[in-house]
């Protein structure tokens, strides 16, 4: 019979293997902006959210704060790495007034996690105190990470396009916030079941919404794509009789 502890392991080597997945998800978003140089209406808000979500989630898991919880350092740590790249590249293909906003905001990201590990190291002094004041903070992050597409999500039902939702981000979030929340209850840590099972649920909510503007956002794009083939045939229309007069005077005595 499998061990409750090597089952929790499994589950968490998945939960890393789909949470790095997530991570990557939006790669595909990121070779677009960087094809078009600009960021156009894509919101940095959910790589804001996720950046400071990883940092608060890697120091929850060190060994003086939750001991025995190395999965959720590797997984967070990457998160790390891989949302500072997404930021270099949204800071790049950002117009000056959203650029500035998005250092601010990770600068006030990075003092605040600076703070936090500061206070929790010096001021509490055991494991416990420690994992449940980090990890408050880590439920509060956490929501915010898979709460974050809501403002996508507002800007979907507005214009009745998912252009600017990523499907497999929207995919991989629903995912992310089923495996965890598997992993939280072999053993039971509410820290990390009540944000991840909240974010099953916004999963769930970006699927359908993406379900129910997908025939439209199809329709938008087509639409489009044929209004700019026109533009350019009257482009070439009007250009027609121009050159034809230039000739007929080219040719004249």
């Amino acid at each position: 019979m499998v061990s409750a502890e090597l089952a929790r392991t499994a589950v968490g080597v998945i939960g890393n293997v789909i949470a790095l997945i997530l991570f990557l998800s939006p790669v595909p978003t990121f070779i677009q902006i960087v094809k078009k140089g600009s960021v156009e209406q894509f919101s940095p808000v959910p790589y804001l959210a996720t950046f400071v979500n990883c940092m608060v989630w890697a120091l929850y898991g060190l060994p003086m704060v939750h001991p025995h919880s190395i999965l959720v350092i590797t997984i967070n740590g990457a998160g790390i790495v891989i949302e500072s790249v997404y930021l270099l590249l949204f800071l790049i293909y950002s117009n000056r007034n959203k650029r500035i906003k998005v250092v601010l905001i990770i600068l006030a990201e990075l003092v605040f996690v600076g703070v936090l590990a500061l206070l929790v190291m010096t001021l509490a002094h055991t494991t416990k105190v420690r994992s449940n004041i980090v990890g408050s903070i880590a439920i509060v992050g956490n929501i915010m990470m898979y709460a974050a597409p809501l403002s996508v999500m507002k800007l979907v039902i507005t214009t009745k396009s998912v252009e600017y939702m990523p499907f497999f981000l929207s995919l991989f979030s629903l995912l992310n916030g089923i495996s965890w929340t598997i992993y939280a209850l072999i053993r039971f840590d509410p820290y990390i079941v009540i944000p991840n099972g909240l974010g099953s649920l916004l999963g769930i909510l970006q699927l359908v919404l993406y379900a129910t503007f997908y025939k439209s956002t199809q329709r938008q794009l087509a639409e489009r794509k044929t209004a700019g083939e026109m533009g350019l045939v009257e482009m070439g229309q009007a250009a027609g009789p121009s050159k034809r007069s230039n000739v007929v005077r080219d040719e004249q005595p």
